[in-house]
């Protein structure tokens, strides 16, 4: 979707926007259109390559020279002409004339009848276009016989450019880097990479009965988890994070606290009550600060969201914005938002590739009825079966505050909008914990 510049005319483009009954992928529709435009204000960096690691590159990565850069051996062996594997049925036998070790280029030629020792990696010698593997010959003198005739002409070597050739790209803008990354931009000789800057996440919790973590517990007040399975949530996203701490359910403090989130930050997410919208100064206040919708989405857990842009200024378009995200307050329905719903955002507010999550098709261990008409989210744990086949069975009670489950889980199996009953036996589809953060 292009980017449109508010919320109304993005969902205009989208059939069947129903704020009160919004399906999933409609939602997460919304969400790229209004966060997409924010990527072309983040500036470009350029880090040290360790310092890369799970940030977004910038700028597509050209290699500059082939990989490998010469032919090479894939094996210790013999380097020798492979056309001489077709003179006759006979038993193969090879003078050795000389030594080729890795990271020392063999000088000579090697003649017709002979054959060079090679080790793994070494650059092949001219003349040479195989490598027969050392276990399959053996050495008598200064001569080799083929043990076996399983090689063929060009085998075991490694073409210059077979990884990747001078000129092509070797990762393309968008990309999270990861591990493997790393050794490849430094295989080309790349001390520093193009990244996105961090985004600036700015979060709070709302609610009178919260506590924070060391203050007394007074009757019928909770301490607040959601700040801190959100905290680790960003912090595995890799953004910078801004802890505001919690917020009390009075308009003039909750004002405040918008504005002094959208005047530095790129991002907002709050979880609590101000994503109901139940109250009238709730909207009131939104309405003045910024663009902002309240969807009742049709998933479970989580139903309850806000979603839209804020301003920093006295009028709406006045100052700095930034994206708010508002989750509801159940400490489940938090997190499965914010894996479902904030993830992608914040992703696509950094124009990273998309990144959502691949689920899996795995056995059910159990019969999981639901109802249809709404996409559900279930705690799951992941494990192979004596079978030998991954499998997946729930966490036991599935209500939005039991934080155990979620601790105890693995995975979220996911439950399609018209699903009604995954029988024990039938596929069912799961996204693993590790794919998301």
């Amino acid at each position: 979707m292009s980017a449109l510049t508010n919320l109304d005319q993005i969902v205009s483009c989208i059939t069947g926007y129903d704020p009160d009954a919004l399906p999933v992928d409609k939602a997460l529709e919304v969400i790229d259109g209004l966060c997409a435009p924010v990527t072309q204000t983040l500036a470009i960096e350029r880090v040290a390559v360790r310092e890369a690691l799970g940030r977004v590159l910038a700028e597509d990565l050209i290699s500059p020279i082939n990989v490998p850069s010469h032919d090479n051996s894939a094996m210790d062996g013999y380097a020798f002409d492979g056309s001489q594997l077709q003179v006759s049925d006979a038993q193969v036998r090879l003078s050795v004339v000389g030594e080729a070790f890795a990271g020392r280029v063999y000088s000579g030629e090697c003649p017709a009848g002979a054959c060079i020792r090679i080790m793994t990696g070494a650059v092949m010698p001219r003349g040479c276009n195989t490598v027969i593997p050392q276990e399959f010959t053996e050495r008598q003198g200064e001569e080799i016989v083929f043990l076996s005739r399983a090689v063929r002409s060009g085998d075991n070597r490694r073409l210059a450019g077979e990884d990747l050739a001078a000129g092509h790209p070797a990762l393309q803008a968008g990309r999270i880097i990861r591990p493997a990354d790393l050794g490849l931009v430094a295989s080309l000789g790349y001390a520093e990479l193009p990244v996105r800057r961090r985004l600036r996440v700015a979060f709070f919790s709302t609610g009178d009965e919260l506590r924070s973590v060391g203050e007394p517990l007074e009757a019928g007040c909770v301490y607040d988890s959601n700040r801190y399975t959100i905290f680790g949530m960003l912090r595995r996203l890799g953004v910078d994070v801004v802890d505001m701490g919690v917020i009390a359910d009075q308009p003039e403090a909750l004002e405040n606290a918008f504005r002094r989130a959208a005047e530095s930050s790129d991002a907002i997410v709050t979880s609590g009550g101000v994503s109901v919208g139940e109250a009238d100064f709730i909207k009131s206040m939104m309405a003045k600060l910024g663009d902002v919708t309240f969807w009742r989405i049709a998933m479970r857990p989580g139903r309850p969201m806000a979603f839209g842009r804020l301003w920093s200024g006295e009028a709406v378009g006045e100052g700095q914005s930034a994206v708010l995200f508002g989750l509801p307050g159940n400490p489940v329905a938090v997190m499965v938002t914010f894996y479902i719903f904030v993830r992608h955002g914040l992703l696509t507010m950094l124009g990273a590739q998309a990144e959502q999550g691949l689920p899996l098709n795995v056995v059910s261990d159990e019969r999981i009825p639901k109802k249809p008409g709404r996409t559900e989210y279930r705690r799951g744990q992941l494990f192979i079966g004596p079978d030998g086949r991954a499998k997946v069975r729930t966490t036991g009670g599935q209500g939005s505050g039991i934080l155990r489950s979620m601790s105890d889980a693995n995975c979220l199996v996911v439950l399609d909008h018209e699903t009604n009953l995954i029988e024990k036996g039938e596929p069912v589809k799961v996204l693993p914990f590790d794919g998301l953060v």
